[in-house]
């Protein structure tokens, strides 16, 4: 699986962005997004009920991501029609607030790593990617457990500070200074020693 420093890789697909069918699908790139974070999150297939839990989540805090200059993207080895069939049929009318992506080649999701090679179908695996293309978080849950958001978007917060932030911060509490300063905290240590 790729991981973190590494480039998130060059992609063209097609993605269900609308539940209309004649303008639902458009096609997305790695560079669709100048200038932005792109969080893309990967799932089974869809109509199971996880995915559904996780895409609803996604789209409530997809306001959020936006907010912090990040784009929001879903996807799995589905087409995009079997997405649009998934979101005019197979779920709540609001279910559509983020992109999803259509890896049926599986070029996608085999490049990043995630393709499980018993079942074909895409991990949930998840990749914080910043405007230049590297990705600064990764991360892969088994497939009977769903992601939170939530912390994805606390992690987003975190990495665009560009400090030290320890485990549980929040946006707008303190942040570590620099190790350098740590290293010089330690030092009275040592002359105990």
């Amino acid at each position: 699986m790729l991981s973190v420093g590494e480039r998130f890789p060059d992609f063209r697909l097609t993605a269900c962005v609308n539940r209309k069918p004649q303008t639902a699908f458009q096609p997305v790139a790695h560079d669709s997004y100048p200038g932005k974070w792109v969080l893309y999150f990967f799932w089974p297939k869809d109509f199971t009920p996880i995915c559904a839990t996780e895409l609803l989540a996604f789209g409530d805090l997809a306001p959020d991501f936006a907010d912090r200059d990040c784009v929001v993207l879903g996807g799995s080895v589905d087409s995009e029609f079997v997405h649009l069939a998934w979101v005019m049929f197979g779920a709540s009318p609001d279910l559509l607030a983020v992109p999803l992506l259509s890896d049926v080649k599986r070029e996608l999701t085999a490049a990043l790593g995630i393709l499980d090679p018993r079942e074909g179908v895409a991990a949930r695996g998840t990749f914080l990617v910043d405007p230049g293309q590297v990705i600064r978080h990764a991360s892969v849950n088994d497939f009977s457990v769903g992601r939170n958001p939530k912390e994805l978007l606390r992690v987003l917060d975190a990495l665009q500070t560009d400090a030290l932030c320890p485990s549980r911060w929040e946006k707008g509490q303190p942040v570590i200074e620099r190790a350098t300063s740590f290293i010089e905290t330690m030092k009275p240590l040592e002359a105990v020693r």
